[in-house]
């Protein structure tokens, strides 16, 4: 694994067995089941850092559904996975979002990134998640001078938090998590939701309350009004209740989680059959409506997908066994195993 400077590309294509576009958890892991069967892979991410949107917005929140690992941090997932892949060498493009994508008369593919990037390809994995996204911003005046400082849109570094007061906004999952998380080193916390109802799991709701009912934090059924700016210092934030009564929260730090606007962005264009902004896949091959063009992880559906980083490891070691056959249809193919396989062991480095 190397990540690339392509800030001067030159013309000529880039010619690879595959081109993976994106670089979350189950596209790095796509290089890893590529690279056991001897399959190299160029990988392209429009984000400027590995991880993808699981890096991106949740770096600090535990995983407890990883085989193996009881806890795991979604950075420290994919740090592993950066390990993992080392041994194949696989160039990383980061920062480039790939603009065209035709399937030439020879059934190899073309691809090339708005940064100049051009791909000749035997086979595209698509794994973009839920493709280029954008948060849902608290829309309030004045409020873009403090976006990425005093207004955040995800928790880039909780440790920076510590001792502060908080006032997240939001009923889903992210909001409820990073409450329940932060509340124990805030100074102070307050959770503002629009409603009674919540988007997040019950047992996250229930204990919110119960730490809000004993006087811990504050709970709030209310929306945005204004901010409280002084000295041109974020101090707080007002918000109104559904009575039209307006309240004042103390506010070192706004922390807005009202999700995020999926577009699949330039993907959608790209003539494979959709369905639900998602891209339709063969569950045996994970293979899209075009042939040689593969879909894992979050951005693809198919009967009974379940949208789990362990889905998405699943479906990228089947779409590896499709792609070689796809590559090498005269090919026999054999399953050989990582304890045993002396030819897994080179591929891999492990010493003899």
């Amino acid at each position: 694994m190397s990540q690339t400077d392509d800030s001067s590309s030159n013309s000529a294509p880039v010619t690879t067995e595959v081109v993976i576009v994106g670089a979350g958890p189950c596209g790095l892991f796509q290089v890893f089941e590529l690279g056991l069967l001897g399959i190299g892979a160029h990988v392209v991410d429009s984000l400027r850092h590995p991880g993808g949107q699981c890096a991106e917005l949740y770096p600090d929140k535990p995983i407890y559904d990883i085989p193996a690992l009881p806890v795991c941090g979604a950075q420290e997932l994919v740090d592993r996975l950066l390990q993992q892949i080392k041994p194949f060498k696989a160039p990383l493009h980061l920062g480039h979002e790939v603009v065209e994508f035709m399937q030439r008369v020879d059934g190899r593919f073309h691809l090339a990134t708005a940064g100049g990037v051009r791909f000749d390809a035997g086979a595209v994995v698509i794994a973009a998640g839920l493709g280029s996204f954008q948060p849902r911003r608290i829309g309030l005046e004045g409020a873009e001078a403090f976006e990425g400082g005093a207004i955040q849109y995800r928790v880039r570094n909780a440790a920076e938090l510590a001792g502060k007061h908080l006032v997240l906004f939001g009923g889903g999952d992210s909001a409820l998590d990073w409450t329940l998380e932060l509340l124990p080193r805030a100074a102070s916390l307050a959770l503002v939701h629009r409603r009674s109802e919540f988007r997040a799991a019950p047992a996250s709701v229930a204990r919110m309350r119960a730490l809000a009912e004993a006087g811990r934090m504050r709970y709030c059924e209310a929306v945005p009004q204004s901010l409280i700016v002084e000295g041109g210092t974020l101090r707080g934030v007002n918000i109104r209740a559904a009575d039209g009564a307006i309240t004042a929260l103390n506010a070192d730090q706004l922390l807005v989680f009202f999700g995020l606007h999926p577009k699949l962005g330039p993907i959608a264009e790209w003539g494979l059959a959709l369905e639900k902004k998602a891209l339709k896949v063969d569950p045996e091959k994970f293979q899209t409506s075009v042939p040689g063009v593969f879909a894992v992880g979050d951005i693809n559906t198919y009967p009974g997908k379940k949208k789990l980083i362990l889905s998405g490891f699943h479906e990228a070691a089947l779409a590896a066994f499709a792609i070689q056959h796809h590559l090498y249809p005269q090919k026999k193919q054999f399953l050989q195993y990582t304890t045993t396989s002396p030819v897994m062991h080179q591929r891999l480095g492990v010493p003899d």
